[in-house]
Protein backbone atom coordinates (compact mmCIF):
# COMPACT_ATOMS: atom_id res chain seq x y z
CA UNK A 1 0.00 0.00 0.00
CA UNK A 2 1.21 3.46 -0.78
CA UNK A 3 1.21 6.34 1.65
CA UNK A 4 -1.67 8.00 -0.20
CA UNK A 5 -3.79 4.86 0.14
CA UNK A 6 -2.90 4.59 3.81
CA UNK A 7 -3.91 8.21 4.44
CA UNK A 8 -7.14 7.69 2.53
CA UNK A 9 -7.88 4.55 4.54
CA UNK A 10 -7.25 6.37 7.80
CA UNK A 11 -9.40 9.31 6.71
CA UNK A 12 -12.17 6.93 5.72
CA UNK A 13 -11.92 5.13 9.08
CA UNK A 14 -12.24 8.46 10.91
CA UNK A 15 -15.25 9.40 8.77
CA UNK A 16 -16.94 6.09 9.49
CA UNK A 17 -16.24 6.51 13.20
CA UNK A 18 -18.02 9.88 13.25
CA UNK A 19 -21.21 8.31 11.87
CA UNK A 20 -20.98 5.11 13.91
CA UNK A 21 -23.34 5.20 16.90
CA UNK A 22 -21.66 4.87 20.31
CA UNK A 23 -21.88 1.48 21.99
CA UNK A 24 -24.25 1.41 24.98
CA UNK A 25 -21.66 -0.09 27.35
CA UNK A 26 -23.47 0.76 30.58
CA UNK A 27 -26.79 -0.63 29.29
CA UNK A 28 -25.05 -3.80 28.12
CA UNK A 29 -23.33 -4.26 31.49
CA UNK A 30 -26.55 -3.77 33.43
CA UNK A 31 -28.54 -6.10 31.16
CA UNK A 32 -25.89 -8.83 31.39
CA UNK A 33 -25.67 -8.48 35.16
CA UNK A 34 -29.43 -8.47 35.75
CA UNK A 35 -30.28 -11.34 33.40
CA UNK A 36 -27.30 -13.52 34.34
CA UNK A 37 -27.89 -12.81 38.01
CA UNK A 38 -31.60 -13.59 37.69
CA UNK A 39 -30.85 -16.93 36.04
CA UNK A 40 -28.44 -17.79 38.84
CA UNK A 41 -30.87 -16.65 41.55
CA UNK A 42 -33.60 -18.82 39.99
CA UNK A 43 -31.23 -21.81 39.98
CA UNK A 44 -30.41 -21.15 43.64
CA UNK A 45 -34.13 -21.05 44.49
CA UNK A 46 -34.61 -24.40 42.75
CA UNK A 47 -31.60 -25.85 44.60
CA UNK A 48 -32.82 -24.59 47.98
CA UNK A 49 -36.30 -25.98 47.28
CA UNK A 50 -34.91 -29.44 46.48
CA UNK A 51 -32.67 -29.47 49.57
CA UNK A 52 -35.59 -28.39 51.78
CA UNK A 53 -37.65 -31.26 50.34
CA UNK A 54 -35.05 -33.68 51.72
CA UNK A 55 -32.84 -34.36 48.70
CA UNK A 56 -29.13 -34.73 49.54
CA UNK A 57 -27.10 -31.71 48.44
CA UNK A 58 -25.11 -33.49 45.72
CA UNK A 59 -28.28 -34.94 44.18
CA UNK A 60 -30.06 -31.60 44.42
CA UNK A 61 -27.15 -29.91 42.63
CA UNK A 62 -27.24 -32.45 39.80
CA UNK A 63 -31.01 -32.14 39.48
CA UNK A 64 -30.81 -28.34 39.47
CA UNK A 65 -28.19 -28.38 36.73
CA UNK A 66 -30.27 -30.80 34.68
CA UNK A 67 -33.37 -28.68 35.17
CA UNK A 68 -31.59 -25.50 34.12
CA UNK A 69 -30.21 -27.21 31.00
CA UNK A 70 -33.73 -28.42 30.22
CA UNK A 71 -35.12 -24.90 30.61
CA UNK A 72 -32.38 -23.46 28.41
CA UNK A 73 -33.13 -26.03 25.69
CA UNK A 74 -36.88 -25.52 26.01
CA UNK A 75 -36.67 -21.74 25.78
CA UNK A 76 -34.30 -22.05 22.82
CA UNK A 77 -36.78 -24.32 21.06
CA UNK A 78 -39.57 -21.84 21.72
CA UNK A 79 -37.46 -18.96 20.39
CA UNK A 80 -37.38 -17.12 23.71
CA UNK A 81 -33.71 -17.66 24.61
CA UNK A 82 -32.41 -16.08 21.40
CA UNK A 83 -34.32 -12.88 22.19
CA UNK A 84 -32.96 -12.99 25.73
CA UNK A 85 -29.46 -13.45 24.36
CA UNK A 86 -29.79 -10.44 22.07
CA UNK A 87 -30.90 -8.33 25.03
CA UNK A 88 -28.52 -9.62 27.71
CA UNK A 89 -25.48 -10.77 25.73
CA UNK A 90 -23.03 -12.62 27.94
CA UNK A 91 -25.48 -12.52 30.84
CA UNK A 92 -27.57 -15.09 28.97
CA UNK A 93 -24.65 -17.02 27.47
CA UNK A 94 -22.57 -17.60 30.59
CA UNK A 95 -24.88 -19.61 32.87
CA UNK A 96 -25.48 -23.31 32.16
CA UNK A 97 -28.64 -22.37 30.28
CA UNK A 98 -26.38 -20.72 27.70
CA UNK A 99 -24.62 -24.06 27.17
CA UNK A 100 -27.99 -25.67 26.50
CA UNK A 101 -28.74 -22.86 24.06
CA UNK A 102 -25.48 -23.47 22.22
CA UNK A 103 -26.34 -27.16 21.84
CA UNK A 104 -29.94 -26.71 20.70
CA UNK A 105 -29.48 -23.66 18.42
CA UNK A 106 -27.60 -25.47 15.61
CA UNK A 107 -30.18 -28.24 15.73
CA UNK A 108 -33.08 -25.80 15.41
CA UNK A 109 -31.57 -24.29 12.28
CA UNK A 110 -31.80 -27.65 10.51
CA UNK A 111 -35.22 -28.82 11.68
CA UNK A 112 -36.52 -28.63 8.10
CA UNK A 113 -34.16 -31.49 7.19
CA UNK A 114 -36.03 -33.82 9.50
CA UNK A 115 -35.59 -35.12 13.00
CA UNK A 116 -32.79 -37.64 12.40
CA UNK A 117 -30.65 -35.93 9.75
CA UNK A 118 -31.48 -32.39 10.81
CA UNK A 119 -32.12 -31.93 14.51
CA UNK A 120 -30.41 -35.01 15.95
CA UNK A 121 -27.31 -34.84 13.77
CA UNK A 122 -26.76 -31.10 14.18
CA UNK A 123 -27.33 -31.08 17.93
CA UNK A 124 -23.81 -32.39 18.48
CA UNK A 125 -22.18 -29.88 16.15
CA UNK A 126 -21.21 -27.77 19.17
CA UNK A 127 -21.75 -30.29 21.95
CA UNK A 128 -19.59 -33.01 20.40
CA UNK A 129 -16.22 -31.29 20.78
CA UNK A 130 -17.15 -30.01 24.24
CA UNK A 131 -18.14 -33.48 25.44
CA UNK A 132 -15.03 -35.08 23.93
CA UNK A 133 -12.80 -32.46 25.59
CA UNK A 134 -14.56 -32.87 28.94
CA UNK A 135 -14.25 -36.66 28.79
CA UNK A 136 -10.59 -36.45 27.83
CA UNK A 137 -9.83 -33.90 30.56
CA UNK A 138 -11.61 -36.08 33.14
CA UNK A 139 -9.66 -39.17 32.07
CA UNK A 140 -6.31 -37.35 32.17
CA UNK A 141 -6.96 -35.70 35.54
CA UNK A 142 -8.15 -39.02 36.98
CA UNK A 143 -5.02 -40.77 35.71
CA UNK A 144 -2.80 -38.07 37.21
CA UNK A 145 -4.61 -38.32 40.52
CA UNK A 146 -4.28 -42.11 40.60
CA UNK A 147 -0.57 -41.91 39.78
CA UNK A 148 0.21 -39.10 42.22
CA UNK A 149 -1.87 -40.36 45.17
CA UNK A 150 -0.72 -43.97 44.93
Amino acid sequence: MTRANTRESQAYARLVQTYHPPRPVLRNLLAAFLVGGSICVFAQVVLDFLVRRGLPANQAQAMTSSFMVFLGALFTGLGVYDKLGKFAGMGAALPITGFANSIVSPAMEFKREGFVLGVSARMFQVAGPVLVYASLAAAISSAIRVLVLR
